[in-house]
């Protein structure tokens, strides 16, 4: 057999039992869920925010760190459509619920495939993301055998270089992480 078909093959074998997808390794339920934090969002009518993946890093069983972790868990999202503008207050939607084997996890991130915004004035408004079009939430959380972790993840439009333009940026003071047996 070729080496490198060999490595390639073991990652994606590795990385399916991390996912929880092995029958005999214990798994627990994350349960993301997108809510807003105040701010811009009152200069808006609607800001639809399409998310398309959510990627997860484990963290180093022995540090609880990304330093040396594998590779990120990448999961699709099928745009889920969310408008930021109903979600004011501590409103929040369940985006997605995952399996995943338990352990510890560096961080969460959110894939953005498009935002659709309209400003108050009936104009479009340019909502961009950072970077990669991914928002990061560097907050560890844990999966717990048989339990349901809740991570809500809470981002924001921020003004941006001139009317009409926002960054949609995550906020880490409205994410939280909550376990429910």
């Amino acid at each position: 057999m070729d080496r490198r078909a060999f490595l390639r093959d073991g990652v994606a074998v590795a990385g399916l039992a991390v996912a929880g997808c092995s029958d005999d390794a214990p798994t627990g339920t994350l349960a993301t869920y997108v809510g807003d934090r105040p701010g811009a969002i009152g200069d808006f009518t609607a800001c639809v925010v399409s998310l398309s993946e959510l990627r997860v890093l484990p963290a180093d069983e022995t540090t609880g760190t990304e330093e040396h972790a594998g590779s990120e868990l990448v999961f699709k999202l099928d745009d889920v459509a969310v408008n930021l503008v109903e979600l004011a207050g501590s409103a929040a939607i369940l985006a997605r619920e995952q399996e995943l084997a338990t352990g510890e996890y560096a961080y969460l991130k959110l894939g953005v495939s498009s935002v659709e915004a309209t400003l108050s004035g009936g104009e479009a408004a340019m909502v961009s993301t950072p970077d990669d079009a991914a928002l990061k939430f560097d907050r560890s959380f844990e999966i717990r055998a048989d339990e349901r972790t809740r991570f809500t993840a809470e981002f924001a439009p921020v003004p941006h270089e001139g009317r009409g333009r926002y960054v949609l940026a995550p906020t880490m003071r409205g994410t939280t992480v909550t376990y429910k047996g």
